[in-house]
């Protein structure tokens, strides 16, 4: 499985179904369902990431739990409306699934967990360090998609990635290559209440800034 870097959001994920599918929405007569796959790490955590396919890709397709399958797709969001709140709602909207074949398992190079993304920062990114001194910075990075619509991107740098970003401006264009991963954390409430709730993200494996003004040159050149 090759990654396709000519998009600007694409992804590969291989790893195994943990949930029956479940119906998503419809659109002009085509119903979208939601599964979730479980994506080993190397840490030997996982990651469980929401899949939405159309009913299109599945019609002669085995998605029992347990499956092992291989997806090609994009990373992408969308604004979901609840108790009077806007909610960023992230997914995997998959165009390919395949079964994963036993031979695959032989392949040295073989990709388990990449997405590439350009986009354009579109908020102050937010640098920290944790108490152990880990430097971290979150980035929300707007990809354009078709139809004039944009995937807001939740994404996190570490190290010295997470340091170059914390003084870049917003609208600055980049590349980011990296995983996408799954994190739990507790929500709490003004009347005491604490939530348990799953954010999805970006880890961030390298990150390259786009220079327009050089890609205008090489394009006169070109002409």
């Amino acid at each position: 499985m090759i990654t396709n870097y000519t998009e600007n959001n694409y992804l590969v994920l291989i790893g195994n179904i943990v949930s029956d599918k479940t119906f998503s929405h419809e659109i002009y007569g085509e119903s979208f369902y939601l599964f979730n796959l479980e994506i080993p790490r190397l840490s030997d955590n996982q990651d469980i990431i929401p899949i939405t396919i159309s009913e299109r890709l599945i019609a002669n397709f085995d998605l029992s739990i347990g499956k092992k399958v291989v997806i090609e797709g994009q990373f992408r969001s969308y604004n979901s409306y609840e108790n009077e709140k806007n909610k960023l709602v992230l997914t995997v909207f998959a165009k390919d699934i395949m079964e994963y074949k036993k031979e695959q398992e032989d392949q040295k190079e073989k990709v388990s967990n990449e997405v590439v993304l350009t986009g354009y920062v579109c908020k102050k990114p937010i640098y920290r360090q944790t108490p152990f001194g880990r430097e971290i910075a979150d980035i929300l990075l707007a990809v354009n998609r078709a139809y004039n619509k944009s995937d807001y991107i939740p994404c996190i740098a570490w190290g010295r990635n997470a340091r170059f970003c914390e003084n870049m401006e917003v609208g600055t264009e980049v590349k980011i290559v990296g995983r996408v991963q799954s994190r739990t954390y507790e929500k709490k409430f003004e009347d005491g209440r604490v939530e348990q709730r799953v954010a999805y993200e970006v880890s961030i494996g390298s990150l390259e800034v786009i220079d327009k003004k050089e890609n205008d040159e090489t394009k006169q050149e070109a002409i």
